[in-house]
């Protein structure tokens, strides 16, 4: 009778060679798991992100973090009256130009809001701005001739600017209305950290801010509009330049706030980014991760074939 064969047999010395070295592959300690960084982008929407700004949390100079933020692509100067856009940045100038929704312009008038610009925050209103005041009460106290806080000289023609605009119809005045009721406003306190235009206070319908002509003083069409500020610059030191240099981000990182040079591939430094950018990178990870997939694959298919 002929010996018969068992179905099973024991799978050779090489494939228990091949389940040893995939089930003992050495395990990455949590602890040594590089920890999760902020990636900083040098563009937010189509402004040109620079230090001490930034684009993320983490980025940029925390006094500046807690006041401009990209958000949806768009970058955004918050304080106590609202939510701003920011329309450009000059880094060579230090300033930058905010955009009111709610602000009048010679195209467009209405009831506008307040404008509050905190006092401590790292900004401050440029010289270049020019607030006024449109649709104010005879009671105002723009018109308190004890304050002397219109500009009854000069400033007269930029009222008549305003009120020669289709837009006055958005606040109840017909086109070349009387001035009487506009106010080049020049406040008592000074323009510096620290400004609150209150509209309800002063009893006027809108306010118009502007910072320059656009080369024509008798057009208010080519008139800019916006709220200009300037901002310190002296936080720019040598550690941040050496940063940059290296390719990174100047930041800041923990509790303390503490300058942090951020990498583009999501480490960071305390001065810089030479030697560090690939060794936390995403690459590193991924590598590994292929590896032990690769791995994993190769282990079923061998326990598939026994």
């Amino acid at each position: 009778m002929p010996a018969t064969t068992s179905s099973c047999s024991w799978p050779p010395a090489w494939t228990w060679l091949l389940l040893n070295f995939f089930l003992f592959l050495p395990k990455i300690p949590s602890s040594h798991v590089p920890p999760i960084v902020p990636t900083c982008r040098d563009k937010c929407g189509n402004l040109t992100i620079k230090y001490p700004f930034g684009s993320d949390f983490g980025c940029g100079h925390p006094d500046f973090a807690r006041y401009i933020k990209c958000t949806s692509g768009e970058l955004r100067f918050s304080s106590g009256t609202g939510i701003y856009s920011v329309s450009s940045i000059d880094y060579t100038t230090a300033t930058l130009v905010l955009t009111d929704l709610f602000m009048s312009t010679c195209s467009s008038m209405q009831n506008s809001g307040s404008f509050r610009l905190d006092r401590g925050n790292p900004f401050t209103l440029s010289s270049q701005d020019t607030f006024i005041l449109l649709g104010c009460s005879r009671t105002s106290p723009v018109f308190d001739p004890n304050e002397d806080l219109c500009d009854t000289g000069s400033g007269l023609h930029l009222c008549r600017g305003m009120y020669s605009c289709e837009g006055v119809t958005g606040i109840g005045l017909e086109p070349n209305a009387p001035v009487s009721s506009c106010c080049v406003y020049q406040p008592v306190i000074d323009f510096g950290s620290g400004y609150w235009l209150d509209l309800p206070k002063l009893q006027c319908s809108s306010y118009v801010s502007m910072y320059g002509f656009g080369g024509d003083e008798t057009d208010p069409m080519k008139w800019q509009f916006g709220i200009s500020l300037e901002y310190n610059n002296s936080y720019y030191t040598d550690t941040c330049k050496s940063c940059e240099a290296s390719g990174g981000f100047c930041g800041f990182a923990g509790l303390t706030q503490s300058f942090s040079c951020i990498c583009r591939g999501g480490g960071n430094s305390t001065t810089n980014c030479f030697g560090r950018g690939y060794a936390w990178s995403g690459t590193w990870r991924h590598k590994i991760q292929t590896k032990i997939s690769f791995g994993g694959i190769l282990l079923l298919w061998v326990v598939l074939l026994l």
